[in-house]
């Protein structure tokens, strides 16, 4: 890469953000998701993980207070521990399952809009098929059909967030396809899957990265909800919404059980959304001034 050319991407990203850093509810959600993602990666040097599986009998349903900042469940664990630990499983859902559905997505949606014709209308007629049924719905139906479970809920997402990858990546692609630097790198016999990648790609990325930042926030959403009725992460592993299913049988006794999980669901959501706006406000040319 040139000297011209490195100096021209530095500047193209110096541009971006410092039009991001003007915006402070997205730069407050970047501080808010960047600490989840530290609180998740360096949970060990948090707290131990044997305070989230240890039962104490003597110590259950205690409010928050000295010893247990977050209180204990109603099998006298940790709330804290298993609020650090879920948060690593929530988390790693949701970005894990928009990188395979990003990939996924990515290659469908390009090769939709490059070679156009047949090929387009047989990947969005079954894009078109899948998007007929609700997403949490779809989910909910593969995950009852493979078994509950962790490998079972993040096949059940991916699938159900691939059309939405696809049909945004699409429709950004479409036009570009017919632009001149293409047809220059077809008539030099440059070869299609390279134009996909090197040239194609590359001037959609901006569009991708707000799309699979906010879908991040949805995926965290659906997990959660898919361990809320049972089908997702089983107990005794911590994890968000199955906390938050234990807890639903002690709202009006016990609180905090309820509360807790469901503060760190809608920040975890929150921020990825503020993240979102505030990447699309920053990369979108038209409000460069």
């Amino acid at each position: 890469m040139s000297v011209a050319k490195q100096f021209k991407k530095r500047s193209q990203f110096k541009e971006i953000w410092r039009r991001f850093r003007k915006n402070k509810t997205a730069m407050v959600g970047l501080i808010v998701i960047c600490l989840l993602i530290l609180m998740s990666i360096f949970a060990n040097l948090i707290v131990p993980y044997d305070s989230v599986i240890n039962m104490h009998a003597s110590e259950k349903y205690l409010a928050p207070n000295a010893q247990h900042i977050f209180g204990t469940d109603d099998m006298g664990r940790d709330y804290f521990a298993r609020i650090v630990y879920g948060g690593r499983a929530s988390l790693s859902i949701g970005f894990l399952c928009v990188g395979v559905a990003l990939v996924l997505g990515m290659l469908l949606g390009a090769s939709a809009a490059y070679f156009s014709g047949v090929v387009d209308s047989i990947i969005m007629r079954i894009m078109d098929t899948i998007s007929c049924i609700p997403s949490i719905l779809l989910a909910l139906v593969i995950v009852a059909s493979l078994g509950p479970g962790l490998v079972n809920m993040i096949i059940a997402v991916t699938i159900s967030t691939i059309p939405a990858f696809t049909r945004i990546i699409r429709s950004v692609i479409l036009p570009i396809t017919g632009q001149d630097f293409i047809e220059a790198a077809r008539a030099c016999g440059t070869k299609n899957s390279r134009i996909i990648l090197r040239h194609i790609l590359p001037n959609a990325i901006g569009p991708i990265i707000v799309q699979a930042t906010t879908a991040v926030a949805q995926l965290i959403i659906a997990a959660a909800s898919l361990s809320f009725i049972g089908m997702g992460i089983q107990p005794p592993a911590p994890e968000w919404g199955a906390m938050l299913s234990v807890a639903r049988n002690y709202i009006t006794m016990y609180p905090h059980m309820i509360i807790f999980p469901g503060v760190f669901i809608v920040l975890a959501a929150l921020s990825l959304n503020l993240l979102g706006d505030g990447l699309r406000d920053a990369l979108d040319p038209r409000l460069k001034n």
